[in-house]
C-alpha cells in the first residue's frame, strides 16, 4: 500500500501531465451514454479522454459521473486548426495518456474523417 504522501505525489505528477500542454493521437467515435453520465450525439462538441487521464484525474472517486474532469473544456490544435470540446467520456481504447477520441463533428473541424487518426495533436485545458 502506498503512503499518503506517495499517493499525493503521484496525483500531482499526473495532474501536471494533463494540465500542461499535451501531445497525443486524436481519433473519433460514435458517442452515446458517456462515462460522465450524459447522452451525447455525433454533432456535439465532446471528447473522450484516455482512460489513464480520466481515471487519475485529481478528485476522481468511485462514481465516474462525478469525476471533476467531466465538462472540462479542452482546446485541440492540429496543423493550424483548432476546436474546443467538453469532456464527456472515457476512452478505454486510447493507449496513450494524452490520446483523445472526439465526436465526428469535432474531429471534422481539424481534418477530414477519412484521415482517421491525427498524430501528435496538441491539446490543453481552457
Amino acid at each position: 500500500m502506498l503512503a499518503r504522501s506517495a499517493v499525493i505525489a503521484l496525483l500531482a505528477s499526473t495532474f501536471t501531465l494533463v494540465k500542461g500542454q499535451n501531445y497525443g493521437d486524436v481519433t473519433y467515435y460514435t458517442p452515446g451514454l458517456g462515462a460522465c453520465g450524459r447522452y451525447n450525439t455525433a454533432t456535439d462538441y465532446i471528447v473522450a479522454v484516455a482512460a489513464q487521464t480520466f481515471d487519475n484525474y485529481p478528485g476522481h472517486g468511485t462514481n465516474p459521473n462525478t469525476n471533476p474532469i467531466c465538462n472540462q473544456s479542452i482546446q485541440v490544435n492540429y496543423q493550424g486548426k483548432s476546436v474546443t470540446v467538453a469532456v464527456a467520456d472515457r476512452c478505454g481504447g486510447c493507449p496513450g495518456a494524452a490520446d483523445l477520441d472526439l465526436s465526428p463533428t469535432a474531429f471534422s473541424q481539424l481534418a477530414d474523417q477519412s484521415v482517421g487518426r491525427l498524430h501528435n495533436a496538441e491539446w490543453n485545458y481552457v
